[in-house]
């Protein structure tokens, strides 16, 4: 009687569950631990709060009304691909948005260029043209862009950790104190510990062949024990907690509420400013990181839930159409964000809601006052969290296993990296293809009639004809 008891009552939890579970979309069911998927929602912040603050302070970027439609969005991504998608800023429009050689785009200019990449993206996804490109554009030349955007994103990590940082005018400034609330050792310090929970980042339940039995077993227990901590969360909230530290004052500047969404009035001139000078920059980009990128690096990492090209394009195009009529921030989907989730435990749909729900809680809580506490946010720890983020998105191209293969790589992610601009390299990257692929064709004449390749059975007759 004992034992039955013992029994059912162990298999309550189990029945609960079960009745539950139907109630949860099959995108949003969670594929490890709770913990896991926070940190994983963390993941993007790296690249997300940098740049949100510096169009916030520079272009005046209404916060409130951006956490809104980025938390819907993320919540919507969620239910929509069923893997921790990023809802990441068109990084290339910020650059133009925040540059100091030029003037500041306003907010009509900003969202004109949105609105414009976001059309060019629709187009291409409902028309199918998208699919097309995402199936025959060579894997080297993808992983060269996706490459040289880890790189990236490791570079700007570094500079992060090791520099002060100026976000309105994107420049380093002089070193950063080794101590201190946001100094090098800090940093430092959050490295170590990313490195000791979450290793390289692979699966760690395997323990080295070699041990015996008894001591690959506590091995195992251990690394385990290690994954199962929520590092990256843990290592944003002491962001969040070093806020208040370093500035205790922005308490008294916090006001309740959410600002008030007004719909943008973007005249013909916007239009042009928008486009030309930021839409143009903008768009290659996010067809090869946001789209294919993105779309090849799901596919890596969840094989049976890889996200179609068609779907994700058309997914960025309807974010910004409804967003950036309100003066929202053009945003799209990033491989370095996906990396980055992935790299610190997203596996499912509900790390990016959780952070969505998390992004509507603050925007209605706080509203645009909440910038100030970003402000404060120590900028060695976004830099830790870009530093993994794009070194998981570069270890993606680790599969190039030809010495062919890695030189249209590495030369495609070389020109990425050194011309600044992911269509040069890609651009580059197309061509060295093509002309390798030449290189192993049949010399034909232009009518096809001569065939400067001797045949082989002529060969065959000048052997037989030799003594």
């Amino acid at each position: 009687m004992e034992e039955e008891a013992s029994s059912s009552t162990a298999t309550t939890p189990l029945l609960r569950r079960r009745q539950w579970s139907p109630h949860i979309p099959a995108s949003l069911r969670l594929k490890t631990t709770l913990c896991s998927e926070l940190s994983g929602a963390v993941g993007d912040l790296g690249t997300y709060i940098p740049i949100v603050l510096a169009l916030s302070l520079v272009t005046h970027l209404d916060l409130s009304t951006t956490l809104i439609f980025t938390a819907l969005y993320n919540i919507a991504t969620g239910l929509l691909f069923g893997v921790p998608m990023p809802v990441q800023p068109m990084k290339s429009i910020a650059a133009v948005a925040i540059a100091e050689s030029s003037t500041h785009l306003t907010l009509p200019q900003i969202a004109a260029a949105g609105l414009s990449t976001a059309a060019v993206l629709l187009l291409l996804g409902a028309t199918g043209l998208m699919s097309v490109l995402y199936r025959f554009i060579p894997l080297p030349v993808v992983r060269g862009v996706q490459l040289s955007q880890g790189l990236a994103f490791a570079f700007s990590a570094i500079k992060y950790i090791r520099y002060d940082q100026d976000l309105a005018t994107s420049k380093s400034g002089p070193p950063r104190p080794w101590l201190g609330l946001d100094g090098v050792a800090l940093a430092l310090a959050a490295v170590l510990f990313l490195v000791l929970t979450t290793g390289s980042g692979d699966n760690n339940d395997n323990a080295d062949h070699h041990y015996d039995e008894s001591r690959r077993c506590r091995v195992r227990r251990r690394l385990r024990v290690l994954s199962s901590i929520p590092a990256a969360l843990i290592v944003f909230l002491l962001g969040l907690l070093l806020c208040f530290a370093r500035d205790p004052s922005i308490v008294n500047d916090l006001k309740f509420g959410p600002a008030k969404i007004r719909l943008l009035k973007i005249t013909w001139e916007d239009w042009k400013i928008g486009f030309v000078r930021a839409a143009i920059p903008q768009i290659p980009l996010s067809i090869l990181n946001s789209v294919i990128a993105v779309c090849k690096l799901s596919g890596d990492l969840f094989p049976d839930r890889e996200a179609s090209a068609r779907s994700v394009s058309i997914s960025v195009g309807v974010m910004n159409f409804v967003g950036c009529w309100f003066g929202a921030m053009p945003v799209c989907h990033g491989a370095g964000g996906l990396a980055g989730q992935y790299r610190f435990g997203g596996r499912s749909g509900a790390s990016v809601a959780l952070l969505g729900a998390a992004k509507l809680v603050l925007a209605l809580a706080f509203g645009n006052s909440f910038v100030g506490i970003l402000n404060q946010f120590p900028i060695g720890i976004l830099g830790v969290l870009l530093l993994f983020a794009g070194i998981e998105l570069a270890m993606a191209s680790r599969d190039m296993n030809s010495k062919e293969e890695s030189f249209v790589m590495l030369v495609c992610a070389a020109v990425s990296l050194t011309g600044s601009s992911a269509a040069l390299g890609f651009g580059c990257g197309i061509v060295l293809f093509l002309l390798l692929k030449m290189r192993q064709l049949e010399c034909c004449s232009v009518f096809g009639f001569l065939n400067f390749t001797k045949p082989k059975s002529s060969i065959d007759d000048e052997s037989q004809l030799e003594p």
